[in-house]
């Protein structure tokens, strides 16, 4: 099962930009789900998950949310600064046929210029 995000590009700071990860309906009862980042030489960190919870650096300018069927789960990012460059996976733990699994997106790379 692969979880497709877009939405990611070049920026200039202070501007916006959206992602979108469409999950699978096959994918079964979910869970959580979110949005982690990495950029080049660090780990891999949680940006922001439903239920809201939001990585401090983030707070106030980012805002998760998912569409009424929750098969798109979307990051709305406001303010973007050049420390917001990185590339952005969605993120789903779904519940299927007795067990629990995590699925991550492919990674769409947002670049932020000052």
């Amino acid at each position: 099962v692969q979880l497709q995000a877009s939405g990611g590009g070049s920026e200039q700071a202070g501007g916006s930009r959206r992602l979108s990860c469409v999950i699978p309906g096959s994918i079964g009862s979910i869970t959580l789900m979110g949005w982690y980042r990495q950029a080049p030489g660090n780990r891999r960190e949680l940006v922001a998950r439903i239920t809201t919870t939001y990585a401090d650096s983030v707070k106030g300018r980012f805002t998760i949310s998912a569409d009424g069927a929750k098969n798109t789960v979307l990051l709305q990012m406001d303010s973007l600064k050049p420390e917001d460059t990185a590339v952005y996976y969605c993120y789903v733990r779904a519940y299927s046929m007795g067990s629990s699994n995590d699925y991550w997106g492919q990674g769409t790379l947002v670049t932020v210029s000052s």
